[in-house]
């Protein structure tokens, strides 16, 4: 397995009226992300908020090319970026339990924090088509370039672990700082990672190893 230190390249927040963020997302321009009660907008090259969505938002976040999903208790949100319209809603596969939520490869995938698995979803109805399994607890998911990733926070310990997922093997480990936890994760398709901070109330942008 190749193991390597996280390279923190910038910090985002604290957000006025933000304290916990939770899932993370991209939509090619902006970083979206989950604080409880709001999906927030992020212009990473500023650093300011931009937009802001009231929509429930505990847990993970995802975006299809169009669309936002969100995590909300026992139920997962499709929702119009722009207007924050829920245009559908399906059943979350562990009410309480979920975490990271991702889009790929026509599907979505959830985290499950304690359970320590990762669940592919199909969208229209919430039934799962696959489950991997993990060997820490799984907060953020993303996919990039085929490969997946999903963060860890266990024990006051955090790391961007890619995985194999036929195997569920660990390829590659990214460790965090001490102190510093994952919350949501992100790819922005090329060169960075967007964590969420969980009660930090931070997203931080990290550089992913090549």
């Amino acid at each position: 397995m190749k193991r390597s230190e996280a390279q923190i390249l910038r910090e985002y927040g604290p957000f006025p009226g933000v304290d916990c963020v939770h899932g993370v997302s991209h939509d090619g321009e902006r970083v979206w992300f989950a604080s409880g009660d709001k999906l927030h907008a992020l212009d990473p090259a500023s650093g300011q908020t931009v937009h802001a969505l009231d929509v429930p938002a505990n847990a993970g976040t995802a975006f299809d090319g169009e669309h936002l999903f969100q995590i909300a208790g026992d139920s997962i949100r499709k929702i119009d970026p722009r207007t924050g319209q829920v245009l559908a809603t399906i059943p979350a596969p562990n009410s309480g339990d979920d975490s990271g939520l991702a889009w790929a490869e026509g599907s979505l995938w959830v985290g499950q924090y304690k359970a320590r698995k990762i669940l592919q979803i199909d969208p229209a109805d919430g039934r799962v088509l696959r489950t991997i399994e993990s060997n820490r607890f799984v907060t953020g998911v993303t996919w990039v370039d085929g490969e997946l990733w999903h963060g860890t926070w266990e024990n006051d310990e955090s790391d961007l672990r890619r995985i194999d997922p036929q195997t569920a093997q660990v390829l590659e480990s990214v460790t965090m700082p001490p102190g510093i936890g994952v919350s949501g994760l992100e790819s922005d398709g090329a060169d960075r990672f967007f964590c969420g901070g969980g009660g930090s109330g931070k997203v931080r942008a990290v550089r992913r190893p090549v």
